[in-house]
């Protein structure tokens, strides 16, 4: 094990990695849970942010608070009108940035450099770093105007990574479809995990 402190009889290794997650308004929050979920599975520490806005749909789809999304060992709420935070400065190292799911506004806002919000200026911390960002957009059909925001973030280097599960896996389940999408962030951060099935080319 590697080298950490010890908080509440669990060693916390120093050099874990890190991640800022955020979920604003945009409907599909329980793709946002399972992923805080298994960064934590695989030894991520999570700055989580949620909007008022994904509060709503926190509530609406899952039926739980941030706060009770928050009570993981491993979790810290930041508060999103908190532009003090510290994710809210690039002198604070995060190994990644993701917004999931990342509503259009606040795609529109991360295109045009308005950080009026933690989310907001999270994102813009990320990209001026040259840190990893990942948003996942889950809508349907795209406005050209936020289609227009996801080009402009896709060539400043920003992940586009829509929530649209494939079906190649055979899913089974609501579970199975998420844990698709969230595979592919996972791939994303160069985590090893066993979430899915990987195509072989032996499939047809």
């Amino acid at each position: 094990m590697r080298d950490g402190t010890i908080q509440g009889g669990v060693c916390c290794p120093a050099n874990m990695p890190e991640a800022v997650v955020a979920l604003t308004g945009a409907s599909g929050a329980r793709y946002g849970v399972r992923l805080v979920d298994a960064l934590l599975e695989h030894d991520w520490k999570v700055n989580l942010i949620v909007t008022g806005a994904g509060a709503i749909n926190l509530d609406l789809e899952c039926g739980i608070s941030p706060e009770e999304l928050a009570d993981r060992e491993g979790v810290t709420l930041e508060e999103n009108r908190n532009l003090a935070a510290r994710s809210a400065s690039g002198s604070a190292r995060f190994d990644a940035y993701i917004i999931c799911p990342a509503s259009g506004t606040t795609i529109g806002k991360i295109s045009s450099g308005i950080s009026d919000n933690l989310a907001t200026r999270s994102a813009l911390v990320a990209m001026k770093e040259r840190r990893k960002l990942i948003i996942v957009p889950r809508e349907a059909p795209y406005s050209t105007p936020h289609l227009k925001a996801m080009a402009k973030l896709s060539e400043w280097g920003v992940v586009v990574l829509p929530a649209s599960p494939g079906f190649y896996h055979s899913p089974q389940s609501i579970e199975d479809l998420v844990d698709f999408v969230v595979a592919r962030i996972l791939d994303q951060l160069d985590i090893e995990h066993s979430l899915g099935k990987r195509w072989t080319g032996e499939e047809v």
